[in-house]
């Protein structure tokens, strides 16, 4: 048999031998890792050694070029890009005259030199600056502009006149000027619509004019140029439609006079159309999957199909003090009413009816009723009639109209009687 003490004793041996395992591998775990952390440490200061070589390499080129700051090399450097940049300027400025925009391909210094701009400050900028060579779209001479227009409208044959061909034979034609207007905040071309200054395409336009060309947004339409009719109205300010609920009138400045204020227009310059001259400008038909569209006669249709949507169709309603014939004869030539006649306009509860009423001044209301009813059918207590201004109800079916102040001519509305509304209208009962 084996003794109790030789067993514990090699039992304690063999724990002790684990732990020491354990002990070894961990300690070769962190010196691998400790190993690993100064390899890159040392990879990242020759890293920054190398930075700083090239940075102290930099510093004495600076050092020496501020000891020779006249050198001839650099003022040659500087006067080459000057005119470089010009050059570049005026090539930009030749393409965007045909709508043409200089792309070009990238190249890797280009590339290298725009990944240094955020690190350091490059040398070169020391010797020119872009934005002296570049005209700012901001900056707009006005009276530039004005000169210019001048000259290029003699190119483009103001006062000449042009030989026009029509289908009998040809006939001679002055060109029609172009409408330019110019507010303080914007310009008006053609009839519309307003550009401000900030708009990309109104600076390009009035660039073009200042360098001495036509807009090159008008190239297409009139190749060989045209006059520009420019109206200087740079003391107005245009303002956009103002939403509904705003103030509509103008401040006053007090110790100010009204010359000397900014004034403000919401108005198109340029002549009012009427409907027939807005027909004729459009074509007389168009083609459209075969067949032949009347383009004249739809507008036409539309608008006087709108226009009488809006407005609401006046009745003359027959009085027996008034005869037909001098009803229509007033109807038709608006002629004033006679001293002792009142003229009613009359306006229904739908508002698609007004009842023109000639009426006398002794005439009750109870009469107007009567009149209305002749012409409307119907009950003649169904409505109520009120005013506007004064704000007022007529109920009084005995009261004159010249009492109730409706002469010589006032207008009236109808309104559908409410029994549970008749008392605590706010309105004031005549």
């Amino acid at each position: 048999m084996v003794p109790l003490s030789y067993l514990l004793w090699q039992n304690g041996n063999s724990r002790t031998a684990c732990a020491d395992t354990e002990l070894m591998s961990s300690m070769m775990q962190k010196i691998t890792l400790l190993e690993q952390k100064i390899e890159k440490q040392a990879q990242e200061i020759q890293l920054k050694d190398r930075r700083i070589a090239e940075l102290e390499e930099k510093m004495k080129i600076l050092q020496k070029g501020e000891d020779a700051p006249d050198s001839p090399a650099s003022e040659e450097l500087e006067i080459r890009c000057l005119q470089l940049q010009t050059q570049v300027w005026e090539m930009e400025r030749f393409l965007s005259d045909y709508g043409l925009i200089w792309v070009g391909e990238r190249h890797k210094q280009l590339e290298d030199l725009e990944s240094l701009k955020d690190e350091e400050e490059l040398p070169a900028r020391s010797l020119w600056k872009p934005g002296e060579a570049v005209v700012s779209k901001h900056q707009i001479d006005f009276d530039l502009i004005l000169e210019n227009v001048r000259d290029l409208n003699v190119l483009a044959g103001e006062g000449s006149s042009q030989i026009e061909h029509t289908p009998g034979g040809a006939r001679l034609r002055q060109p029609e000027p172009l409408p330019l207007t110019l507010y303080q905040n914007g310009i008006v071309m053609f009839d519309g619509p307003f550009r401000p200054y900030e708009d990309p395409s109104t600076q390009q336009c009035l660039q073009d004019i200042m360098d001495g060309y036509f807009p090159s947004e008008l190239q297409m339409r009139y190749p060989d140029g045209i006059p520009l009719q420019v109206t200087d109205r740079r003391d107005v300010v245009f303002q956009e439609r103002e939403l509904p609920g705003s103030f509509p009138g103008h401040g006053q400045v007090v110790g100010h006079s009204k010359s000397s204020e900014v004034q403000e227009t919401t108005e198109i310059p340029g002549p009012k159309l009427s409907l027939e001259q807005f027909l004729n400008k459009l074509s007389k038909s168009l083609k459209h999957g075969g067949e032949a569209i009347g383009v004249r006669d739809s507008a036409r249709a539309a608008q006087q199909g709108s226009d009488g949507v809006r407005s609401s169709k006046e009745i003359l309603v027959e009085t027996p003090r008034l005869p037909a014939p001098e009803r229509v004869k007033t109807a038709e030539k608006a002629e004033a009413s006679a001293p002792d006649v009142c003229t009613l306009r009359v306006k229904s509860e739908s508002g698609e009816q007004t009842y023109i009423v000639k009426m006398l001044f002794t005439e009750t209301i109870g009469d107007l009723r009567q009149h209305l009813a002749h012409a409307r059918g119907g009950d003649s207590n169904s409505y109520e009639i009120i005013s506007t201004f004064p704000q007022r109800v007529y109920a009084d079916n005995s009261r004159s109209l010249q009492e109730c102040g409706l002469i010589p001519n006032a207008s009236l509305l109808l309104r559908r009687r409410d029994p549970s509304q008749q008392e605590g209208t706010g309105l004031q009962t005549a």
